[in-house]
């Protein structure tokens, strides 16, 4: 099990693409769980904590790059080290 005082801390708002402004790499190196609603959630893409939404990809529709449209969900979230 890892330490959790070595681990940086979870931001208010965290994106998993390398090219948002709201990416944190050392974040990365660890794993990170989500919990929207009470639920735990594995295909998270962007979160924030303060304003209570996740973006999660879209199962078949992408945008002029190739990339997976991003759907909101709005609730409570939770983010924490698994």
């Amino acid at each position: 099990m890892s330490d959790s005082t070595s681990l940086p801390a979870l931001p208010d708002r965290l994106s998993g693409n390398p090219r948002s402004p709201h990416h944190v790499a050392e974040i990365f190196e660890h794993a990170i769980g989500i919990i929207l609603n009470g639920k735990e959630r594995s295909d998270v893409e962007e979160y924030c904590i303060s304003e209570g939404w996740v973006k999660i990809p879209h199962p078949k529709a992408l945008d002029r790059r190739g990339q997976p449209l991003l759907m909101t969900l709005k609730g409570t979230v939770e983010a924490f080290y698994s």
